[in-house]
């Protein structure tokens, strides 16, 4: 993990999943690697509260921007009262707007993606409601294209946290697709019905 991270030069924001096995460890290779980068910590739902309540002092250490959804979904509850070094995303547990009133007092923060909600129109709803409940806002993608992605853009905007990579797994993109430099991926203009080089 360690050298993956070496390899991002200039990146300021980068996602490490890991899962029960030996998570500080990846985390502080990840970190040695890229000393001034924020650090969300995805452990996909595998943790227990034990684990996350154990792992407390090395997040703080590390300094982890992020810890995103250290549990199962269903298993919400057991974060409420839980005091967290770092804030802790909602992810799988939160798809729509109507989600957010059961992850008060448990999450901070929710992660907002077009193939979860069904599509820009209710993520942005999602947006609207979480701001308007003093969550902050996480904005990521499954694996996509850059036409699929595009439309995430627009809530990216908005954003606290940005992981839009999902055309970056593809072996083949749309030509003319987003580009990728470093570690940022911008979407042409063409994508909004622009032709490259005109005036937006």
């Amino acid at each position: 993990m360690g050298a993956a991270a070496a390899r991002m030069t200039g990146a300021t924001l980068i996602k490490v999943k890991v899962d029960q096995n030996d998570p500080a460890a990846c985390l502080a290779a990840v970190r040695a690697a890229a000393p001034d980068a924020d650090l969300i910590v995805d452990p996909n739902e595998s943790w227990t509260l034990d684990i996350l309540a154990d792992l407390q002092p090395t997040l703080a250490q590390l300094k982890v921007a992020l810890i995103e959804q250290p549990l199962p979904a269903g298993e919400d509850a057991a974060l409420a009262g839980f005091t967290s070094c770092a804030p802790i995303c909602a992810d799988e547990s939160c798809h729509v707007a109507a989600d957010l009133p059961g992850l008060k007092d448990r999450y901070q923060v929710v992660n907002i993606k077009l193939d979860k909600s069904g599509g820009l129109t209710e993520a942005l709803d999602l947006l609207q409601q979480a701001r308007a409940m003093d969550f902050g806002v996480m904005v990521g993608c499954m694996v996509s294209s850059s036409m699929s992605i595009a439309p995430a853009f627009h809530v990216a905007r908005h954003a606290d946290f940005v992981d839009l990579d999902g055309p970056t797994w593809l072996a083949n993109d749309y030509a003319g697709g987003a580009v990728q430099r470093g570690a940022h991926l911008t979407p042409p203009q063409g994508l909004w019905g622009v032709p490259d080089g005109a005036e937006a």
